[in-house]
């Protein structure tokens, strides 16, 4: 019935009426609470066919694998993933799944930058499956879903720049650039990241120069303060 992050299920699923069988991909390290989401979901669309990841890895792997995968159902603090990253990367690789955040982190600040990073949508881990069930619905009807009742004003805007905002500046980049990215926020050296990434150094080099025009800065160190907004304890303020 569910698939691990290295196998997938069968194609024999039962399919929506009029729309063929809906696929989603569930991405959290917790292997039940993947049961249980797997079993709500279940419940309320009888016959999808459900996928799962433990990790951001295993996620774009099956996403090559599956590219008519409907939505992305993804918990933001896993293990081994920094902030944002882990949406960005899925979203930069695979622009047409749209991503449906599923998080115990219940702030309105990072719902909203959320979205502002390219979700869908954001459902905290404390809903019940109604309201589950129903932003499952609504961001595959091409709805943006956020809790009435968690949903907050805008905060004041960071001080005028001529630059994009950043999230637009970030989807510019290449999923290669954005591993670059990610591995330059955790301090990793050039020859480090192409050990890594087992290319030569002057490829991370060009790829460090990309990444500097896209983000409209000049050095390593304005890339590490420009998106340190993609981390979770430094989004207030920032929608």
């Amino acid at each position: 019935m569910m698939a691990s992050a290295a196998t997938d299920p069968g194609n024999d699923a039962a399919p929506r009426t009029g729309e063929g069988a809906l696929r989603l991909l569930l991405v959290d390290d917790h292997p039940l609470f993947r049961e249980a989401l797997a079993s709500a979901i279940a419940l309320a669309f009888p016959g999808a066919e459900l996928h799962e990841a433990d990790g951001i890895r295993g996620a774009c792997e099956i996403l090559d694998r599956h590219p008519a995968i409907d939505l992305t159902l993804l918990d933001l603090t896993m293990q081994g993933v920094a902030g944002f990253d882990g949406l960005v990367t899925i979203r930069t690789r695979f622009p047409r799944v749209p991503i449906l955040i599923v998080s115990g982190l219940e702030e309105p600040r990072i719902m909203h930058e959320a979205v502002r990073h390219g979700a869908a949508g954001f459902v905290p881990k404390a809903v019940d499956k109604a309201t589950l069930t129903r932003a499952i619905s609504e961001v595959l009807g091409g709805a943006l879903f956020m809790p009435a009742d968690r949903a907050a004003p805008p905060a004041p805007a960071r001080p005028s720049s001529k630059k994009a905002p950043l999230a637009e500046r970030v989807a510019r980049l290449t999923p290669q650039q954005m591993r670059v990215l990610t591995m330059i926020r955790q301090g990793k050296l050039n020859k480090q990241i192409a050990h890594e990434l087992q290319v030569g150094d002057s490829t991370v080099k060009a790829h460090v120069s990309e990444i500097l025009r896209k983000l409209e800065v000049i050095s390593r160190t304005q890339i590490v303060i420009e998106t340190a907004y993609l981390d979770f304890d430094q989004t207030g303020g920032g929608f």
